[in-house]
C-alpha cells in the first residue's frame, strides 16, 4: 500500500515536472519568434505569440493547483517539499517571461512602422543568451543538476553588459539625431525586456540550487560563489 501511494506521488511530481518543461518550451519561443519577427520585419513570425501565451497562463493555474493539492494531502517533507516549492516559484517566473515576450512583441510592431535604425547586432545576441538561459536552468531543475544552474546565474552578467551597451549606443542616436528618438526607445525597452527574461531564468536557476541542496543563494556572502562552494 505504502508503495503504490509513492509511485502515485512521485506520478504527481512527474507531470509538474512535464508541465513546467512545456511551458519553458514556449516561453523560449516566444522570444525566439518575437526576435526573429524584429530581425526579418516579418509579423507573420510572431503570429503565433498571444496563443502561446494563453497556453502559458492555462498551465500556470493548473500548476499552482496541483501544488496546493499536494501541499494539501501529501503533505511532502524534505526535497519533496523543496522541489514542490520551486516548482510554483518557477512556474511563476516562466509566466513572467511569457508576459515580457508580449512586451518585446509590441515593441516589435512599433519598429515596423519605420525604417531600420541600425543593424541590430547586440540584440539578437542577447537573445540568443537568454533564450539559452531559459533552456539551461529547467535542464537543470530536470537534471537536478547545480553547476549548471550556477552557469545560468553566472551568465547573468554578460546580459546585463550587453544590455548597458545598448543603452549607451542608442542613447548616441538619439542625442545626434530626433527622429531616432521613438525607435531607439523601442530598442532600448526591447534590450530591457530581454534582460528582465535573465533575471527570471536566474531567479528559477536559484530556486534549483535551493530544490536540491537546501541552501538559499539569492544573497551570496560574496559576490560570486566558486564551484567549491557549492559543496559538490
Amino acid at each position: 500500500m505504502e508503495q503504490e501511494h509513492q509511485r502515485q506521488f512521485d506520478k504527481y511530481l512527474e507531470d509538474l515536472k512535464q508541465k513546467l518543461m512545456r511551458m519553458a518550451a514556449l516561453a523560449e519561443t516566444m522570444i525566439d519568434n518575437t526576435i526573429a519577427e524584429l530581425v526579418q520585419r516579418d509579423e507573420s513570425l510572431a503570429a503565433k505569440v498571444p496563443d502561446y501565451e494563453e497556453e502559458l497562463n492555462r498551465l500556470q493555474l493548473e500548476i499552482d493547483e496541483a501544488a496546493l493539492n499536494l501541499l494539501a494531502t501529501q503533505q511532502p517533507v524534505a526535497k519533496d517539499l523543496r522541489f514542490i516549492l520551486a516548482a510554483t516559484k518557477i512556474n511563476s517566473d516562466l509566466e513572467r517571461i511569457g508576459d515580457l515576450a508580449i512586451n518585446i512583441t509590441e515593441n516589435v510592431r512599433i519598429l515596423a512602422a519605420h525604417p531600420p535604425l541600425k543593424p541590430l547586432i547586440d540584440i539578437p545576441r542577447m537573445a540568443d543568451l537568454v533564450r539559452k538561459m531559459v533552456r539551461d536552468c529547467l535542464d537543470a531543475f530536470v537534471r537536478e543538476d547545480v553547476l549548471l544552474a550556477q552557469s545560468v546565474i553566472d551568465g547573468d552578467d554578460l546580459v546585463d553588459d550587453l544590455k548597458n551597451q545598448i543603452l549607451r549606443e542608442l542613447l548616441t542616436y538619439m542625442i545626434s539625431d530626433p527622429k531616432a528618438i521613438e525607435r531607439a526607445l523601442a530598442l532600448i525597452l526591447i534590450s530591457r525586456h530581454l534582460e528582465r527574461v535573465g533575471d527570471h531564468a536566474t531567479n528559477i536557476a536559484e530556486d534549483v540550487i535551493y530544490m536540491i541542496q537546501g541552501r538559499d543563494v539569492r544573497h551570496p556572502r560574496t559576490p560570486k560563489e566558486r564551484p567549491a562552494d557549492l559543496g559538490l
